[in-house]
């Protein structure tokens, strides 16, 4: 296959693509769809867009790069010829993702490459692979933690992270490794969630902070499960710093972390409450979705807290009112207290315990939702000014 037309200095060196390779379909629509998730919507220049497929004997890398985030991806293959081609990502994802459950056939026609599948057959254009950046190196690895636990513990943390890209520091997720202990927080200065973890150092006594983007963390946290544990790479000096990546279940991922100073965020817990109370967790969610029916965008949900129960209510003078109460064990005294409903709602459902406590120390200052036990999940929320 000749790399582009031949000019006053003779034909460009021939580019080596796969001729012809075989794969199951779920296995290839996995893949491709894993390997094209991160590809960016508007890429600056063209190639970016594609998704690198590389064949070496029976494996078949699927790669992608923004230079922010790159993914990787190998599957087995029956393969006539080792080589590489180049593809738009997202196409590719939705035609694998519709094929028939029979092997698929990828097959390169001069600058196209052939998918064939049962009697579907699709023609795509191929992107200058030469024109491909290289993926960044894995870092070196810093520990191992299950993948389960790390996915459960992103996905408690990430909830709190911002989503206001004009405060970039905000929008990620800070690594605290102490040790065997790896801390999780995230905030968007109205809640906060701070979690903890074991995990296994690949040397003892390590200490390392590292700010990681929310939103590929939570993606790529959910997506490592299929091994039994995950692969932490942190680089904290010399090549590849300013980047961190993960691995795990024959994917990999990487990249670059966030600048800017984390606000210092522990000094916020209160280290004794003047009040607390336990609810049931699913009876409270349902009660907090029913009351916020009838609160108008950005208004509060008002919880008002006395012994033995709590009364919830929404709305109030003219507009659809709403109120509700609940049984729950409380100590202090009498008070009510607002919160955003969404902001509750997200701190209630990442707990992962069937009784919520929260801690209070008076109606203007922040709240701490926990489980039962306390544990090592804590969730801390900004209350919502009430009128008189």
């Amino acid at each position: 296959m000749v790399g582009g037309p031949a000019g006053d200095s003779g034909p460009l060196p021939e580019r080596r693509c796969p001729v012809k390779i075989r794969v199951e379909r779920d296995v290839l629509a996995e893949a491709v769809a894993w390997t094209a998730r991160s590809l960016p919507v508007r890429p600056p220049v063209p190639v970016l867009a594609g998704l690198l497929l590389e064949v070496d004997g029976h494996d078949l890398t699927l790669s992608s790069f923004d230079y922010e985030v790159s993914a990787q991806v190998g599957v087995e293959v029956t393969a006539v010829e080792d080589g590489r081609v180049l593809v738009s990502g997202r196409l590719l994802a939705e035609i694998t993702r519709s094929l028939p459950a029979q092997p698929v056939d990828l097959a390169t026609d001069g600058s196209r490459m052939v998918v064939t599948c049962g009697s579907a057959r699709f023609t795509l254009p191929t992107l200058p692979v030469d024109d491909y950046p290289t993926l960044p190196d894995m870092p070196a690895s810093s520990g191992v933690v299950g993948s389960d636990a790390f996915a459960a513990a992103v996905a408690q943390v990430a909830v709190a992270a911002g989503r206001d890209d004009t405060l970039p520091v905000l929008t990620g997720v800070r690594f605290e490794i102490d040790d065997d202990t790896l801390t999780l927080a995230a905030t968007d200065r109205y809640r906060l969630a701070l979690r903890e973890l074991k995990w296994q150092p690949d040397t003892g006594g390590q200490t390392a902070t590292a700010l990681v983007p929310a939103r590929t963390l939570a993606d790529t946290a959910k997506s490592l499960t299929g091994g039994a544990e995950v692969t932490i790479a942190l680089a904290t000096g010399g090549t590849g710093e300013g980047m961190i990546g993960f691995s795990g279940g024959g994917r990999r991922t990487t990249t670059r972390l966030l600048e800017g100073e984390f606000p210092k965020i522990r000094s916020l817990f209160p280290a004794q409450y003047a009040s607390t109370a336990e609810v049931p967790t699913g009876a409270f969610v349902e009660a907090i979705k029913r009351v916020s029916l009838v609160a108008p965008r950005n208004s509060s949900v008002r919880l008002s807290f006395g012994a033995g129960a709590v009364v919830l209510e929404a709305g109030g003078g003219e507009d659809a009112q709403a109120s509700e109460t609940l049984d729950c064990a409380f100590e202090g005294e009498e008070f009510t207290i607002g919160f955003n409903p969404s902001y509750l709602l997200d701190g209630l459902g990442a707990i992962d315990s069937d009784t919520a406590r929260l801690g209070f120390t008076t109606p203007t200052k922040p709240a701490v939702i926990t489980g039962k036990s306390g544990g090592d999940y804590s969730y801390l929320i900004m209350p919502v000014r009430l009128s008189a």
